[in-house]
């Protein structure tokens, strides 16, 4: 795996690890949680919109004749 981060991140990673008291490498693997988090939500949310896109009745159109 080749990472590269640009000198401005890596300024913005060694000040906050001082800030925080927190390792770099903590750093690092909390904000990719976060992202990947966000990331996740937002393709479930995407994909809950193209089902929802393949069905063109209504409610009442779609529990008509349901016995419950």
């Amino acid at each position: 795996m080749d990472i590269k981060i640009s000198t401005n991140r890596v300024e913005q990673l060694e000040l906050y690890s001082k800030l925080l008291k927190k390792d770099i490498n903590t750093i690092l693997d909390e904000a990719l949680e976060e992202y990947f988090l966000k990331i996740e939500k937002e393709l479930l949310e995407r994909n809950l919109e193209n089902e929802n896109m393949l069905t063109n009745l209504n409610y009442n159109e779609f529990w008509d004749g349901v016995d419950i």
